[in-house]
């Protein structure tokens, strides 16, 4: 899987712009406030509809201007593609193309093009809420099984109408008559997502686990422990067992739910806990080990993508070397000589010899060489 082209047109801070990519590794370099972070959300935002630092569509569109146009040429499936995002800064809907044609939902371009970010705030996700580990599963997941991501967003939207009715209730106490149907739609799915998830953390624990032996030489055991609601014994049971118990589990907090006025419990709470030699990195790892480990899940993500496609996902890197020792950064680097990468980096002369090296400067192509 190769990035081959990308062309932006009101995308953040570029007005009009074109990158080549070489097919191994790119090293994106500039001071900061440049647009060497855009440049990377705009290809990860190509191959998935996702950004990972927006929350509206709008915040894409460069400012003062009606819409955004994401183009980009990528070898992938074994076969040349192109994909096109174009984005509006009303609430008009995004616009999706795979080869010219019109697509309706990102499912239609699921797999085209596969990335892997890591950032700096990565390094901590192990020490930080469990929001963010929610979303490495997420956008993992969504990228690898485009039923998995319909699942989520319909989750998502039956939650939030059930919490509007537990907030609208003192008002029209009449909602709470439906509020069993949202409760049994909510389970269905729910089961669902749980179902995709032990399987994934399943096989990212053993992934992690073999890039941490080597990481750490053989010191420390890793190992991966998927959390969700109590009453699912087994999350690897059939999904019509796992929506029983998540019923199960609702019914316990019926009363807890009235009177917080939201819903308390379901696979919006799961989160994941990562144990060295069986102790709890999160509780007592030092920033270190938070830091090896947080490497061996991205690389592990990485490695599942690649075993479930039969391609490398482009791997971006957001001024992630940086922040690592330079042990950490050989390791890193040792491990990407498959593949694509894209990296970020405010020293132009620190990592020069790694590949094809793309300068930018305020939003524009300073240097391709």
């Amino acid at each position: 899987m190769k990035l081959n082209n990308i062309r932006l047109r009101n995308f953040r801070n570029y007005e009009n712009m074109s990158v080549d990519f070489d097919p191994g590794v790119n090293l994106i370099v500039g001071r900061n406030a440049q647009g060497k972070t855009n440049l990377l959300e705009a290809v990860s935002y190509l191959g998935s509809g996702r950004s990972f630092r927006a929350q509206k569509t709008s915040e894409l569109v460069r400012f003062g201007c009606d819409f955004a146009d994401l183009e980009g040429d990528i070898l992938s499936q074994e076969r040349e593609q192109n994909l096109r995002w174009v984005l509006f800064s009303n609430a008009r809907p995004r616009q999706i193309y795979r080869n010219g044609a019109k697509k309706k939902t990102t499912g239609e371009i699921a797999g085209v093009l596969q990335t892997v970010l890591f950032c700096p705030e990565d390094l901590m996700v192990l020490k930080s809420g469990a929001s963010p580990r929610r979303r490495l599963c997420d956008q993992a997941l969504s990228q690898m099984r485009p039923n998995y991501e319909a699942a989520l967003n319909e989750y998502n939207r039956i939650l939030e109408q059930k919490n509007r009715i537990l907030k609208d209730r003192y008002e029209n106490p009449a909602l709470l008559e439906i509020l069993p149907e949202y409760n049994t739609r909510l389970c269905q799915v729910g089961a669902l997502l749980i179902s995709y998830r032990a399987r994934f953390f399943a096989g990212l624990g053993r992934e992690a686990a073999e890039f941490h032996h080597h990481f750490s030489g053989g010191v420390e055991e890793f190992s991966l422990q998927y959390r969700t609601v109590s009453t699912v014994t087994d999350p690897f049971a059939p999904v019509a067992t796992l929506e029983g118990q998540l019923q199960e589990h609702l019914q316990s907090h019926y009363r807890a739910e009235l009177e917080s006025s939201s819903c308390l419990t379901g696979p919006h709470k799961d989160d994941f806990d990562v144990d060295l030699s069986g102790i709890s990195l999160k509780a007592f790892g030092s920033q270190g080990q938070v830091r090896t480990a947080a490497i061996s899940l991205k690389l592990a993500q990485r490695e599942l993508m690649q075993k479930e496609s039969g391609e490398y996902p482009v791997l971006l890197l957001d001024d992630v070397l940086s922040e690592l020792d330079p042990g950490r950064q050989d390791f890193v680097l040792n491990q990407i000589r498959e593949g694509q990468v894209v990296i970020t980096c405010c020293e132009p002369g620190r990592f020069t010899k790694l590949g094809k090296t793309i300068e930018i400067g305020n939003g524009k192509l300073r240097n391709d060489q």
